[in-house]
């Protein structure tokens, strides 16, 4: 069966190629944001997979709880100490950020930001307090819109480990690559830069070094994915293809049904006995109906009296018999 994608840019294929022989793994997503929409762990769930999703939207928390019970979902914003920051969240909600100067930007661009109060705490402290001792944790996906660095701040590297990282590395609504300030934390803790995507930059762990071969190439053919947008869509063709059969179906049994009437109803007149014409009712001794007279003109001449027949025979050019011989 092939691999259905709901991720932005095909983050989840490219993760799935490297750890698809992992059975119900575990994964962390900062950022979460939606459970169907661009999420880079719905695949996985509808694997056996759970993990934690941290979101401070409380919209999409909702969500997120509702659609995936088996993950631990928390309403909290990550950073390097635990605080109350003012969240900017955006009618855009994807584009929501803790970081002033990028909200700024988009406030100058026509967003609307309301500012909320939002509980922050660690990375470091997500893991102690959520992820059950021993457990792996195949890969940790970070998109903050600007905070990154302060995220990967607030994570001990060297007892939590994930396999894999992907990290959103442009400024936000752009190409521009914003890797510089963190990416040498995570190389420096012992992590191999694996593979940009236009968009994330993925980090593998050098104790799973043998996962760099996964990402040589970008998502292919050979993947054997289909995105989650175009088999909606064939589902959707499907289903109203299976519809127009059935309507064309019952149209078919109706008039069937129609014709079967139509004939009944043929053979039921002719079969049925024909009613003698009522006669009008008399009274017995009625005088007989006088005989209608034809209409005639008030000025017109008198009509001739009928001839004989030796009379009709003469005036047809015969010749008119002796009186005597006309017949008695």
């Amino acid at each position: 069966m092939s691999f259905i994608s709901y991720a932005q840019n095909f983050e989840d294929v490219m993760l799935w190629r490297a750890l698809k022989d992992i059975n119900k793994g575990f994964y962390i997503d900062i950022g979460a944001w939606s459970p169907d929409q661009d999420s880079v762990t719905r695949a996985f769930y509808e694997r056996g997979w759970h993990g934690i999703n941290i979101e401070p939207n409380p919209e999409f928390i909702r969500q997120l709880q509702n659609r995936r019970p088996h993950d631990i979902n928390l309403q909290l914003a990550i950073g390097d100490q635990e605080e109350t920051l003012s969240m900017n969240f955006l009618a855009n909600p994807g584009l929501s950020t803790l970081d002033d100067a990028i909200a700024q930007k988009h406030q100058e661009a026509g967003w609307e930001v309301n500012r909320e109060p939002v509980q922050v705490t660690t990375l470091n402290n997500v893991w102690a307090d959520y992820v059950p001792t021993g457990q792996e944790v195949h890969f940790l996906k970070v998109d903050v819109e600007g905070f990154e660095a302060a995220v990967l701040r607030g994570n001990d590297w060297r007892k939590n480990r994930p396999w894999i990282i992907v990290v959103e590395s442009t400024l936000p609504m752009s190409q521009e690559q914003s890797y510089g300030d963190w990416e040498p934390m995570l190389l420096n803790a012992g992590y191999y830069y694996a593979y940009f995507d236009g968009l994330n930059r993925f980090y593998v762990a050098k104790e799973h070094s043998g996962l760099l071969d996964s990402f040589k190439a970008p998502p292919n053919f050979f993947d054997d994915f289909v995105l989650y947008r175009q088999q909606e869509a064939e589902e959707r063709a499907t289903q109203a293809e299976a519809k127009a059969m059935a309507a064309e179906e019952r149209a078919t049994q109706a008039e069937a049904k129609a014709m079967a009437a139509e004939e009944r109803a043929t053979q039921a007149e002719a079969n049925a006995p024909r009613r003698p014409r009522p006669k009008r009712w008399r009274p017995k001794n009625a005088p007989p109906r006088p005989r209608p007279k034809r209409w005639r003109p008030k000025n017109a001449p008198p009509r001739p009296k009928p001839l004989c027949g030796p009379c009709t025979k003469a005036a047809r050019g015969g010749s008119l018999a002796p009186y005597e011989s006309w017949p008695a």
